[in-house]
């Protein structure tokens, strides 16, 4: 299997769907003749023409709405937001018409469309740029919320989204975009969507994370068996809507110590979903009280306090060792 970054594993997605289902349709801004921003869509102009790969104005509410247009006549687009950032003018488009489309019509009409988008700190970036708010559409009946963590899963992810009746919301992390590569099968590999894995065993905590968030998680959990001897649990969600609480349940009951991590912001983020769940299915078997690891409920600083702002390692073993100390 070739070893491949983030990039070129979500490129090789697009390309084999496309080749596979002539109703994948690429569209955005930069998308075709610059590859996009990223270059996750770098050739697909070449291999298919403008007809399948179209190139749009900035603008973003427009984007989506011809999204949900061809979606709703057939069609099978991903369209791609620049960054998550500038998503909020589309918000209208994906609240009023992606999300609510299947139950308006009682199920005549569907909107299999995706929407991806770069988001998340760690790369220096400007305002508007960094954010994680995937809290937005996690709330949104009618949305699936994907947040893949390497490149594996997040080709076999996004295969998924496409095949989708419904419409996905597809983050993916800019910092994790080249930060290490992974062999990905050239062969079709999908993954189904709103199940997490248990990326590593443990029995003494369970560490819960996704995106970004999850390198830092593993560290940590790798120090904690170094220097603790802790074996920890880590579980990688994948998927924040619907959200899959099985995995997590069974794993807390287990460990009965339990730490979530994400870079969003703290107040009404995934990880107080995460936790109030555990607490109404796994509450008499928890040891400690549930830790949380996670932004700040603050705009997201710009370059020169941004590493401040985003969880790392030593945070995360600050929050385990916390939660194995009580009793």
């Amino acid at each position: 299997m070739a070893k491949m970054t983030m990039v070129q594993a979500l490129n090789l997605a697009l390309q084999q769907e496309m080749e596979k289902d002539d109703r994948v349709i690429v569209l955005g801004e930069d998308v075709g003749v610059d590859g996009g921003v990223f270059r996750v869509t770098d050739g697909l102009i070449k291999q298919f023409g403008d007809q399948r790969v179209l190139d749009t104005p900035l603008a973003e509410s427009a984007i989506v709405g011809m999204s949900i247009g061809m979606a709703a006549y057939g069609l099978r687009p991903v369209c791609e937001i620049q960054f998550s950032g500038f998503s909020y003018q589309n918000f209208h488009q994906i609240e009023n018409h992606a999300a609510r489309l299947r139950w308006r019509s009682r199920g005549r009409f569907t909107v299999p469309m995706v929407l991806r988008t770069p988001y998340g700190g760690g790369v220096r970036a400007l305002e508007h740029h960094s954010e994680s708010r995937e809290a937005y559409w996690a709330h949104t009946p009618g949305l699936k919320m994907v947040i893949p963590s390497g490149p594996r899963n997040a080709r076999a992810l996004l295969v998924s989204a496409m095949r989708d009746p419904d419409p996905v919301i597809f983050y993916e992390s800019k910092a994790l975009y080249r930060a290490f590569r992974e062999e990905v099968p050239e062969a079709e590999e999908a993954l189904p969507i709103g199940e997490p894995q248990r990326v590593r065993e443990g029995e003494d905590l369970t560490l819960i994370s996704y995106g970004a968030m999850m390198r830092p998680t593993l560290e940590a959990a790798q120090q904690l068996q170094d220097t603790d001897g802790i074996a920890a649990e880590v579980i990688d969600l994948l998927t924040i809507s619907p959200l899959a609480e099985k995995i997590l349940i069974q794993s807390v009951k287990k460990t009965g110590r339990a730490v979530v991590i994400h870079e969003a912001p703290r107040s009404f983020g995934p990880a107080a979903e995460i936790m109030s769940r555990l607490m109404e299915k796994a509450f008499y078997y928890l040891e400690a009280p549930i830790e949380r690891v996670t932004g700040y409920d603050i705009v997201i600083p710009l370059f020169n306090r941004e590493k401040a702002y985003l969880p790392n390692t030593e945070r995360i073993l600050r929050a385990a060792r916390k939660v194995l100390a009580a009793s």
